[in-house]
């Protein structure tokens, strides 16, 4: 999920902005801090032609 569409309680203003305390704490609980989809994807892609690569010389 996302904070780029939502609207602070506390300063109705969108939480992506962080213009508040609660904006703040609240963007940065949503923007965890672990591996992103992309890089595991990306590390998928790379595995695959490592493996294709291999094959094909063997």
């Amino acid at each position: 999920m996302s904070c780029e569409h939502l609207v602070c309680a506390q300063c109705a203003h969108p939480v992506i902005e962080g213009r508040c305390a609660l904006c703040r704490a609240n963007r940065e609980r949503m923007h965890v801090h672990g591996i992103s989809p992309m890089l595991i994807l990306a590390a998928l892609i790379a595995l695959l032609f490592l493996s294709l690569a291999i094959q094909h010389l063997l």
